[in-house]
């Protein structure tokens, strides 16, 4: 439980970004009938887009952290960093899209007021597919989140096999507490309970954590998953126990025979642990668009 103790006061710093030598980052928002308000993304966009108007281009879907929003990631010298990536030919074109996600685990909350992952998939995807040179299909969609991004992006392409061709988690926030651990935790450490709330209820509902809980998906799914492109890390010193979590799922995926690469890092849970590998996430992603092409 050493990660839930301490979760929810996670906050990242970040430094200036340079300025990028190509591509452009689009920063706007789209009013959602499903959340009732305004939410707001980025999309860095290759410099090759604007030069080729009848080219079609895969997408990167990224899912920031608590505590973080839309553009936390280029702030933070991310989207610099894959610039270089591109430039010195390590990596192909394709969108990456960060989506304004709060604290929301980009799921359906458990009293069912906040819909995110309904606005995410018939809002969100259909909106920037359409509004961008998007290739149609699976084979173009991927996915990607650091911590409880990590969390959303596991728990998308396992819940939605059929949606996303490949998907990647840098220290996933994956809860592995049994129910007792977690009711614990609610009269324990209250303000950690509200803030996972839209994860696991107040009080604490088991049913809804069960239906978007990854593991379980996994399960599920098993089969589907088969054809899904899986990599993930995590710091083996990681100050909230995700550790723990990211070996659990290595295990799960190995016993149902499902390929993925996982690896256990020395390090903790910042953005400069996830800006160091954060070129091998972004290699993985263009290797596994080239590969379905």
């Amino acid at each position: 439980m050493r990660w839930l103790l301490g979760f929810f006061v996670l906050l990242a710093s970040f430094s200036t970004a340079s300025a990028f030598a190509q591509g452009r980052i689009d920063c706007s928002s789209l009013q959602s009938k499903i959340l009732k308000r305004a939410v707001h993304y980025c999309v860095q966009v290759p410099g090759n887009y604007d030069k080729a108007p009848d080219t079609r281009y895969p997408v990167l879907y990224y899912l920031h952290g608590l505590g973080d929003n839309e553009q936390s990631f280029s702030r933070s010298g991310g989207w610099t960093l894959i610039e270089d990536l591109r430039e010195h030919g390590k990596i192909g074109d394709f969108l990456i899209v960060a989506p304004e996600g709060g604290a929301s685990f980009y799921i359906n909350s458990a009293d069912g007021e906040q819909r995110y992952s309904d606005f995410f998939l018939r809002e969100f995807m259909p909106y920037i597919e359409k509004k961008y040179r998007i290739q149609p299909g699976r084979e173009a969609r991927a996915i990607t989140g650091i911590s409880m991004g990590g969390f959303g992006a596991l728990r998308f392409a396992f819940a939605y096999p059929e949606l996303f061709s490949a998907v990647s988690a840098q220290s996933p926030a994956l809860i592995i507490d049994s129910p007792e651990e977690l009711n614990q935790l609610g009269r324990s450490r209250p303000e950690a309970a509200e803030a996972l709330a839209p994860l696991i209820g107040d009080p604490i509902n088991i049913s809804h954590w069960k239906a978007n809980d990854p593991f379980t998906l996994l399960k599920k799914n098993k089969n589907a998953l088969k054809t899904t492109a899986i990599y993930f890390n995590c710091g083996q010193s990681d100050d909230f126990g995700f550790e723990t979590g990211a070996a659990a799922l290595d295990k799960q995926l190995t016993s149902l025979g499902i390929a993925h690469e996982y690896y256990p890092y020395s390090g903790g849970h910042s953005m400069t642990y996830f800006l160091s590998h954060l070129a091998e996430v972004i290699e993985f992603h263009s290797s596994a668009f080239a590969r379905k092409r």
